[in-house]
């Protein structure tokens, strides 16, 4: 069977992928374009796309979407308390100490569940997806919290998880977190944008 084959079929046979590969495309525009609408919209592709992982077994995927559930509907409360007069978002940057401790958390996240998932759990791929659910548990809080690293994270996350689905023959999520790392590129530079911005209109102000 041919990669197109292949690929129409898991479109026209697996319609749950199918919706949430769509939603998750509509969430990512709205990320960037910083919208209040991307977290309703992330929670129906998160919820969907949960399913998908529990039944081809990647389960700390599968973990991670519940995760991801629960903190949009954090992240959608914490937007609406960080918003300019006219709505538009309110974009910080990391501290050093944030970084090192963003990056520690990703790794010992990442050694821990891997070795739970393989050892008791059997999982596909189990060190490699648990990187992938530990880089995304840092990266959706750095999104709440408005920082515009988040997108550094899940540029290395979606890098990470174009090779898994590809092995698991999951070509559409694949297609997709290649959409999303291109994405994660044109969002932080959207967001580095607004965060200048804000920083001229702030100078501007003291300067008045």
């Amino acid at each position: 069977m041919t990669l197109l084959h292949q690929i129409l079929s898991e479109v026209f046979g697996s319609p749950l992928q199918t919706i949430g590969t769509l939603l998750g495309i509509a969430n990512t525009i709205l990320l960037i374009r910083r919208s209040i609408w991307n977290w309703p919209v992330g929670i129906a592709s998160v919820g969907i796309l949960g399913i998908v992982f529990f039944k081809t077994y990647l389960l700390s995927d599968m973990l991670l979407q519940i995760y991801f559930i629960v903190m949009q509907v954090i992240g959608w409360v914490a937007w609406l308390r960080h918003q300019e007069p006219n709505g538009d978002l309110i974009v910080e940057k990391m501290t050093l100490r944030e970084i090192l401790l963003g990056l520690a958390g990703t790794a010992v996240g990442a050694l821990l569940l891997g070795a739970t998932m393989g050892h008791y759990f059997h999982a596909a791929f189990p060190y490699w997806d648990a990187t992938v659910a530990s880089a995304s548990v840092i990266g959706q809080l750095l999104l709440t919290w408005r920082r515009i690293e988040n997108w550094l994270w899940w540029i290395g996350s979606n890098l990470i998880s174009i090779v898994i689905y590809s092995l698991k023959d999951l070509h559409i999520l694949a297609g997709l977190y290649a959409f999303y790392m291109l994405m994660a590129v044109l969002g932080f530079l959207e967001w580095r944008r607004k965060l200048l911005a804000q920083r001229a209109d702030a100078t501007a102000l003291a300067q008045a």
